[in-house]
């Protein structure tokens, strides 16, 4: 079995592989909170990366499939953009235009927008090629001790503070001071 900062090959990773600072975010992409946490991100930056060592993210699922129904498909969405190379571009899509993404024809439209291969994306999902890999990383979040989105970890600490920037940025200070 992984331990919780242990960072598989096959893993979703953006950021320097020698960044003083880890964050593992169990997320799902039909959660509001996700999405903030998404924006928060972004405007930390890497201003403050550079200041703190670099900051690397690792992404996994965490679908709460009974409160965001389309959830565990678009986390399917994700890994099917993966198998096309374009994981974090979908990552993206899928937080900032969370609000627009009600079904699956706006998933098909978002990887079209992507300019994926839109006929294997299509089929990845109705074949429900991805649909191990989300349950992996949902089986491994409930064995970190993530039960609900966003849930962060730094550097192997679990974080329990807000998803705002202000929270977020607070966090990751405090743990590059440690």
């Amino acid at each position: 079995m992984k331990r919780m900062d242990e960072i598989g090959s096959g893993e979703h990773v953006r950021g320097p592989q020698d960044a003083a600072l880890t964050l593992v975010e169990y997320g799902d992409f039909q959660c509001p909170f996700c999405a903030r946490a998404h924006a928060a991100l972004a405007a930390i930056g890497e201003e403050l990366g550079k200041k703190l060592g670099g900051i690397r993210l690792v992404y996994r699922h965490l679908p709460l499939e009974q409160l965001h129904p389309l959830a565990g498909l678009a986390a399917e969405a994700a890994e099917a953009a993966a198998a096309q190379g374009r994981f974090w571009d979908m990552h993206d899509a899928l937080l900032e235009r969370q609000r627009e993404v009600t079904g699956e024809q706006d998933l098909a439209l978002l990887a079209e927008r992507l300019d994926l291969d839109t006929e294997r994306f299509r089929d990845d999902l109705l074949q429900r090629r991805h649909r191990t890999r989300v349950l992996e990383d949902a089986e491994r979040a409930h064995r970190d001790g993530a039960s609900g989105t966003p849930s962060f970890f730094i550097n192997g600490v679990r974080y329990q503070g807000d998803s705002d920037r202000e929270s977020l940025e607070m966090a990751l200070r405090e743990a590059a001071r440690r």
